[in-house]
């Protein structure tokens, strides 16, 4: 099995403050960091990251004794960013794409999705809904309670056939999808979920560092 990680760390870091939480660090090394390095004892081919031009330099910095690691750079949607790093890709079997926001995904949620993936060509990390969802319409007015059984809160990484989602993306370029596995949906291909862990965060704001250290330091929340 020939693996491809793509790490998506082009986003502006609005939400966070003035400074990019991706080089925040937990237990003194930084989120992007945890995000790559979660990926190395699975030997992929390359890891490739999409990257803002700001960031670029740095990460090429941090990996600079690792011929593994390559840096592309994003786009000006989450979707182009990932479409440049697909292009980059040194023709895998399946290619894996996580946000270097989740810095804290655990090897045994890694190892599951490889595994669904080869069998299935699309899977997903995910955990099940703990709380009730209400659609509503614009006014804030309740449409519908769906069962709460059936809902899963998406999560990277998402881990597909690398021709199966280099297709996608060719077909839906220019378009803005926020998640891989919805183009694959929308183009009529199934994809399958594998249950991760709650504790794989996305670091969006200032409370998701200091969460995200706490589960680190094994702390009570």
């Amino acid at each position: 099995m020939k693996l491809s990680v793509i790490v998506t760390a082009g986003g502006s870091s609005s939400r966070y403050g003035s400074t990019n939480k991706l080089l925040e660090k937990i237990n003194d090394k930084e989120v992007i960091r945890h995000s790559i390095d979660a990926f190395l004892e699975f030997e992929p081919c390359e890891i490739i990251v999409s990257a803002s031009e700001t960031l670029e330099p740095i990460v090429l910095d941090f990996y600079s004794k690792n011929n593994l690691v390559k840096v592309v750079r994003g786009g000006s949607t989450r979707q182009a960013s990932i479409f440049n790093a697909l292009k980059a890709c040194s023709d895998p079997d399946i290619v894996a794409i996580h946000d270097a926001a989740r810095p804290l995904i655990k090897y045994q949620d890694i190892e599951k999705c490889i595994q669904k993936a080869l069998k299935h060509k699309a899977a997903i990390v995910a955990v099940k809904a703990v709380d009730t969802i209400k659609k509503v319409d614009e006014q804030g007015k309740i449409l519908e309670t769906p069962d709460r059984n059936f809902l899963w809160a998406v999560q990277t990484p998402q881990i597909f056939d690398y021709n199966l989602i280099f297709d996608a993306h060719k077909k839906l370029e220019g378009k803005s999808f926020s998640d891989d596995s919805g183009m694959l949906e929308f183009l009529g291909r199934e994809v399958y979920v594998v249950e991760g862990s709650y504790s794989n965060i996305k670091i969006t704001t200032k409370k998701d560092l200091y969460i995200a250290q706490m589960l680190v330091n094994g702390d009570d929340l």
